[in-house]
């Protein structure tokens, strides 16, 4: 009889315990990661590495005064050298690694067996990064970080950088305008596209700039907006007038630069190497950040009259994409395609955009149009976007990087709020005041009382 209460008093808790961890695994991945599989993780890191490296080909020969100081000191086998542990450093999603790459090793060889090690450390994922030459970073994560996205509490800030998304590594992925001033966005309907710019457009709100929407869509994207937005145009007419704007406003942001630098006026404004931010803050025009909605709405054309509008508008797409980095222009250009077939400047402007983000497309040709000059399994990650994980996004830029990202959901209202709330940041810029937005005042509470007093309702 005692054997059996030991066994009913050591069982039920063992089996609670482990339909607990079972629970947690599934629903809350991350506190099972806090409480079991970090410490899991981190033992058998410790125990294996040694084993890993070499079953990898991530080790070197020792040197010389290694194999003499070890004969000389014991008479242990002598065993190839695997990279060197600087730190391990656990987080909420993972933990991370830095090492010091063995002489004659390159970041790529660590690269190529990250699945490798994946599977030997039993970890969802492993992706490397180059923290600086020699040394290189491991960033395991302990689950899959983009099916509940949980934006990071710390991340990357700047004058021109806004969190957008997670990475599948679990750090912040950023929009930073200055590195990359120009982007496109591609995606089919309902692949998260919107959400993506409503995230972009909330981050963008607290800062010091003008944001400037163009939706030929009559405004159904970017009216919600409407109260943060300096400029709007709601279709073709409207928007070639506000690029003659802004491409005039460009002009005189280069004639300040000229003026302020003491560069002369016979320079032509491709060699001007400078930019607004080397100029004082109070002289600093405010950067403008360009949004449109579908861009293939500004290419369709039914008549010869629409057909001269549309190269108006394309030839000034080109010059504020050529040339708006150093004016402070940048331009956030999204689409469903955005290929040649659109017509006559489509691939000019496309290769401008040194920005890519491809969410769920409808054929593969429109993943190349985004990610094919990148790389070729960029264009393989973003065909095999599930539907049922809209937000999901591969993305990528001119250096030849991509990673896996996905925006964390964000209402319509809950961006429109944020517009409303930061309205009072929309900078005074007498050029786009005509193309200013109607914002209607908000529905006043009523405080009448009815004459009529109501009865509930009896049966």
């Amino acid at each position: 009889m005692s054997g059996v209460m030991t066994l009913t008093e050591l069982g039920v808790p063992l089996a609670a315990f482990g339909g607990g961890a079972a629970y947690a695994r599934v629903k809350a991945p991350a506190v099972y990661w806090s409480a079991i599989g970090l410490p899991v993780a981190a033992v058998r890191f410790r125990a294996t590495y040694a084993s890993t490296m070499d079953a990898c080909g991530l080790t070197v020969a020792p040197s010389r005064l290694r194999i003499l100081f070890t004969r000389a000191t014991s008479r242990r086998e002598i065993r190839p050298v695997p990279p060197k542990i600087k730190r391990i450093r656990p987080t909420t999603t993972g933990l991370r690694v830095r090492l010091r790459l063995a002489p004659g090793q390159e970041p790529a060889d660590v690269s190529a067996s990250a699945e490798r090690l994946r599977h030997a450390w039993g970890v969802h994922s492993v992706h490397v990064s180059v923290v600086k030459p020699g040394v290189v970073e491991l960033r395991m994560t302990g689950f899959d970080v983009l099916r509940k996205v949980r934006m990071p509490r710390r991340a990357p800030s700047g004058p021109m950088v806004v969190p957008v998304a997670l990475r599948e590594d679990g750090t912040a992925y950023v929009r930073d305008y200055r590195p990359i001033p120009h982007a496109m966005t591609l995606g089919a309907t309902q692949s998260g596209k919107s959400v993506y710019i409503r995230n972009l457009v909330k981050g963008l709100a607290p800062l010091t700039v003008a944001l400037v929407g163009i939706d030929c869509k009559r405004g159904v994207e970017l009216a919600p907006f409407a109260p943060r937005l300096s400029a709007l145009a709601i279709d073709p007419d409207q928007a070639v007038e506000l690029l003659d704007v802004l491409v005039e406003d460009m002009e005189g942001r280069y004639d300040l630069i000229r003026h302020q630098q003491g560069i002369g006026a016979s320079i032509a404004d491709e060699e001007i190497t400078s930019d607004i931010w080397g100029l004082p803050a109070k002289l600093r025009p405010v950067p403008i950040v360009l949004l449109v909605d579908e861009v293939a709405e500004l290419f369709l054309v039914a008549t010869s009259k629409d057909e001269k509008r549309r190269d108006v508008m394309v030839t000034q797409l080109i010059r504020l994409a050529q040339l708006g980095r150093a004016a402070g222009i940048y331009l956030e250009i999204c689409g469903q395609r955005f290929g040649s077939e659109l017509g006559k400047g489509a691939t000019m402007l496309r290769a401008q955009l040194s920005g890519r983000v491809v969410h769920r497309v409808n054929d593969r040709p429109t993943a190349e149009m985004g990610l094919a000059d990148i790389s070729p399994e960029a264009v393989m990650a973003a065909t095999s976007i599930p539907p049922e994980m809209p937000g999901v996004a591969v993305a990528g830029d001119s250096s030849g990087g991509w990673c896996r990202i996905r925006t964390p959901h964000l209402s319509l209202a809950d961006a429109a709020r944020t517009c409303r709330d930061s309205a009072h940041l929309v900078p005074d810029l007498p050029a786009l005041a005509r193309f200013r937005p109607h914002v209607p005042p908000a529905p006043a509470a009523s405080d009448a009382v009815p004459l009529v007093k109501p009865f509930p309702a009896t049966s």
